[in-house]
This record gives structure tokens, C-alpha cells and sequence, in this order.
């Protein structure tokens, strides 16, 4: 990314009501020094919506050819809490291209590196099934180019008319942080938890407003997640919601449990089904959980996350690793 990235406290608020996550550490800075941090701290899929603009021009300039994109995984690794005040270098690296059945699926790779500290924070592994007209309808092409919204990359004005010339990481150790490990976690004891608990069940209800709003606040337009007519040429019975956004609930539905955003070391995530979301009814999405396992050396744990929509999965299997007090 051209330049850095600073995370502002009212972007992070911005962010946190899009996933609908009310967690107080979002929202309250005294709420999440109470939990040892110096100021409001970014829910766990924050890091999707500045690397969603980083990778705009990784797929705008370099890695073309396609009309349109489907997100199949994402894997979060949380090395420690994002912070209001941080600021960030975003390296955004081409991680593998593979041909599955017939479609190509692109790995994408973010690192968020604090400039305080020379340590990274965030890694962010995103993988995509790159679609072209000649799979689906050929009207999607020019459909797409018609609704998408004309703007300039504001983290790299004026670079569409240069020439690409990769850029390499500089050589030098890589710090990964371990301010999550210092820190005592917020959730509950280890000893107060056992394989097989199960979270409480939740439902979240989204609407082509949620949609519309998310789309804005995390820089992904996409229209198959607002234009019905696209959703179609795409290939899909209608819109549906952003796979980011059903990860962002998930994640949200796991910190109210936990009671700490921040205890979270790992979140993986292999979407299954899209979220149908009509313009008449929406969408209810209904969030389950259990503890998988419990590591008694590291007080830490594995937890499964299940979502459903209309009765189908929407996470093929989603795990998400946290520490325990």
C-alpha cells in the first residue's frame, strides 16, 4: 500500500456497527482499558476493509482477466489486538493461483505491520474464485462495469497509468508480536471450561440495507451483493451477502461469549453456501458454537462456529482459536 494506514476510533466504531458487533471494547474506551488496552481495539475482521483497498489494484491492474469474484476462505491470524492510533504498513502479496474443477482459486496475502514497533500485528490470508463472462453470462461483464462506483484507488492516486513494477518486502527479520500473549485475556478461566460447551445460539436478521451499508463502511461493491439483475447474470437465485460480513457476525457472536475480542488468536473460515438476502424478506442467519478442544499448557482452546441461513450452511467449517484466562 502507497503510504500507511492510520486506524481511527471512529472508523473501528464505523466497522463494528456494519458487522453488528456491540462488544464494549469496540465502542468504549474505558470499557477496553478494563480489559488492558490503551484505547478501542478493531473487531477481528477490521483488517478485511483497508486490505479489501489494497487488493482492489491487485486485481484491477495485475491479476486480470476475470469479471467478477466469489470468496471462498479467509483465515485471520491475530499476533495481538489492533488498536485505535495504530498505524499500519499493509504489504499485499500474491500468495498462489490454482486451478480446481475447472476454476481458478487466488490466494491473496495482507500483513499489517505497526510502525511503532516494526512488528506485525495482523496476517490476512483471502482466497477467491476468479469468474469470467464465458462461465456464466456474457452480459455480466459490461452489467458489472455499468454499476460498479467511479472512483479513484486513494491509496495509490495517479498510479493506474504507471507501469507495474513489483516491489519486494525488504530483506530483514520479520517481528511478529506477541502482545496478545502478555496480555491476561478478558474471557474465563481455563479451568471453568470444558470440551463439548456450547455457545449460546443467536440468530442475526440482515436486509439490502445491511448489505448496502457494509459495502460502503468495508469498500467491497461488489454489486452482487445490492443489484438482484447482476446477482443473476452471476449465476446466483439473488443477492447475497458478503462472506467477510457473515465472518464479521460470527466473530462478534464469539466475543460476546468470550467476553474478550481480543483473545482470539486465529479465525478460520471456509464458506459453504452464500447468504440468500431478498429485498422483501432478508435474511436470518442463525450462529451455533461448541469448545472442540483445550490445550491445558497454553490455557487455549479450539471452538467450532456453525451459521446457517434457509436451513443451509453458509460455513463449511469455521474454527477459531482463543486464549483462556
Amino acid at each position: 500500500m502507497a503510504g500507511t494506514y492510520l486506524v481511527g476510533r471512529e472508523k473501528l466504531r464505523e466497522y463494528a456497527r456494519a458487522v453488528q458487533d456491540y462488544h464494549p471494547a469496540h465502542w468504549d474506551v474505558a470499557a477496553a482499558e478494563a480489559l488492558g488496552y490503551s484505547d478501542v481495539i478493531a473487531p477481528l475482521t477490521f483488517t478485511s476493509a483497508p486490505g479489501m483497498q489494497c487488493n482492489r489494484r491487485m486485481f484491477e491492474e495485475i491479476v486480470v482477466g476475470y469479471d467478477t469474484y466469489l470468496q471462498t476462505e479467509e483465515v485471520f491470524e491475530q499476533h495481538r489486538p489492533i488498536v485505535a492510533g495504530d498505524e499500519l504498513v499493509i504489504d499485499v502479496e500474491l500468495t498462489s493461483v490454482r486451478r480446481t474443477a475447472g476454476r481458478d482459486f487466488i490466494t491473496v496475502t495482507n500483513t499489517f505491520t505497526d510502525i511503532s514497533s516494526g512488528e506485525r500485528v495482523h496476517t490476512l490470508h483471502t482466497t477467491v474464485v476468479g469468474v469470467t463472462a464465458e462461465d456464466i453470462d456474457a452480459g455480466v461483464k459490461v452489467a458489472v462495469q455499468n454499476a460498479m462506483m467511479h472512483d479513484m484507488n486513494i491509496l495509490d492516486i495517479g498510479g493506474s497509468d504507471a507501469l507495474y513494477s513489483k516491489e519486494e518486502r525488504p530483506e530483514g527479520e520479520i517481528r511478529i508480536s506477541d502482545g496478545g500473549l502478555t496480555r491476561t485475556p478478558g474471557t474465563a478461566s481455563f479451568e471453568d471450561v470444558a470440551v463439548g460447551d456450547p455457545l449460546p445460539t443467536h440468530h442475526t436478521r440482515l436486509s439490502r440495507g445491511d448489505l448496502v451499508n457494509y459495502a460502503g463502511v468495508a469498500g467491497d461493491a461488489n454489486p452482487i451483493h445490492w443489484d438482484e439483475e447482476i446477482a443473476k447474470l452471476a449465476g446466483l437465485p439473488d443477492v447475497i451477502a458478503h462472506g467477510m460480513l457473515t465472518m464479521g457476525l460470527g466473530a462478534g457472536f464469539v466475543s460476546s461469549w468470550s467476553g474478550d475480542p481480543g483473545a482470539v488468536t486465529r479465525y478460520t473460515i471456509r464458506l459453504s453456501q452464500p447468504a440468500i438476502v431478498s429485498a422483501k424478506e432478508g435474511a436470518d442467519i442463525e450462529y451455533t458454537g461448541k469448545v472442540k478442544s483445550l490445550d491445558p499448557e497454553t490455557r487455549s482452546g479450539v471452538l467450532l462456529v456453525g451459521a446457517k441461513s434457509a436451513g443451509r450452511k453458509i460455513f463449511g467449517l469455521a474454527t477459531v482459536n482463543m486464549r483462556f484466562r
